[in-house]
């Protein structure tokens, strides 16, 4: 495959940073609000206890780029891992109420290390837990945004959770590692670091010895070609005597993609090498920034929202929505799937059935049948002025 990014050998990669003084990626050197995401397979061992000698050295590579002057905020996925072991179970359990009591004991455990590893150099944390509807919902996302700007201002040192305890499988991240490249949005950092037990994206199964890791991803047509492995679920099952984390590498570089997108240069690598991660160097697979920040709900209608239901759509609307960025009105509507209450995401559907594009939508599905094929101002004047709105405003909506 020939793309144009830049690969190197697994050999190739250790030299990288002693080879040279300046910083390689000077913008992931300089950045003064870094996001570091670490992920359960990195926190604990094969039988879900929290690995202290692991968490040490983490917060000993994190603390020095702290004492440099670096706002720093940690994303920590481990608490649900961290709960098996306490609660006598051999692997993660498959039902939610277990789950969520697992990270009810295994949160505590885990903020009660990280506090004490940081203590250690002098840095204060304070424990942030997230759930989708935080990020979402206008007045909870400030408050969330207000709460991590606070905690940084006051020289603490966050660490973000997905809050497991009440979280369910309808409004959740799904993996931490989007929860990380939206937590980097909602506290404007310069640089997002993904670390996990691999030291960043290659082209091929890196066991063999015949893959490359690739060092840098301009663009998405650089990834053509490249499978995604995505990994088990913390407690089943192992991964070269470790036991992975929910996200495989596929959750990592979609998370990269969406910081990237949003002009966050972003960095996936392992635990080890986070200090020259941090420092700039070489480490890993660098995604370049580009393009604009758009609003936090809109990246979290487009990676991370679960769709309540879907509305299909004929093609002078498919056109509309699409090609010229309108809004959806209720005369280009042909169908109504699924039940779904105002407020919440909806997929928008061309003839075909595939989804063009996903919105908030403005009224309950079962509203919406009485006025498909209809006008916004024979709505206003048969049942109120009320109904002269659109379906899903374009402020609300993203193509996909």
């Amino acid at each position: 495959m020939t793309t144009g990014s830049q690969r190197t050998t697994a050999s190739e990669s250790t030299t990288a940073f002693e080879s040279t003084t300046a910083p390689a990626r000077p913008d992931i050197a300089t950045a003064l609000r870094v996001v570091v995401k670490v992920g359960s397979s990195s926190l604990t061992t094969p039988d879900g206890e929290v690995a202290d000698e692991a968490i040490t050295a983490l917060a000993a590579a994190l603390a020095a780029r702290v004492q440099a002057g670096t706002q720093l905020v940690l994303v920590s996925s481990g608490a649900i891992a961290s709960g098996l072991a306490p609660l006598g179970l051999s692997r993660r359990p498959s039902d939610l109420a277990t789950q969520q009591a697992a990270a009810s004991v295994g949160q505590g455990l885990l903020i009660a290390r990280y506090t004490a590893a940081f203590a250690r150099h002098g840095i204060r944390t304070g424990q942030v837990l997230l759930s989708a509807d935080d990020l979402m919902r206008r007045t909870h996302y400030r408050n969330a945004q207000r709460t991590l700007d606070r905690l940084l201002e006051l020289g603490v040192l966050p660490v973000v959770n997905e809050n497991d305890t009440v979280a369910t499988d309808e409004i959740r991240f799904g993996d931490n590692d989007r929860l990380a490249a939206l937590v980097a949005h909602v506290t404007r950092a310069s640089a997002l670091i993904l670390l996990s037990d691999v030291d960043g994206l290659y082209d091929g199964d890196p066991r063999r010895g015949a893959a490359q890791r690739i060092t840098e991803v301009r663009d998405p047509s650089d990834l053509d070609g490249i499978r995604l492995g995505r990994g088990a679920k913390a407690g089943q099952g192992t991964q070269n005597g470790q036991a992975p984390g929910i996200g495989g590498m596929a959750t990592k570089v979609e998370a990269a993609m969406i910081a990237s997108a949003a002009g966050i240069p972003t960095v996936v690598t392992d635990t080890a090498s986070a200090a020259a991660a941090l420092a700039g160097a070489a480490a890993g697979t660098y995604f370049t920034a580009h393009g604009r920040r758009p609003a936090t709900r809109l990246l979290w209608l487009k990676h991370a929202a679960v769709a309540r239901g879907g509305l299909k759509l004929d093609a002078g609307a498919v056109e509309a929505v699409v090609k010229r960025r309108a809004s959806l009105l209720p005369a280009g509507i042909t169908g109504v799937e699924g039940t779904f209450d105002a407020g919440d995401p909806v997929n928008l559907r061309d003839e075909h059935d595939i989804t063009v594009a996903r919105g908030l939508v403005n009224y309950d599905a079962a509203e919406i049948p009485g006025l498909m094929g209809r006008s916004t101002r024979w709505l206003a004047s048969k049942l109120g002025p009320e109904y002269e709105r659109e379906v899903v405003h374009r402020d609300d909506l993203v193509i996909l």
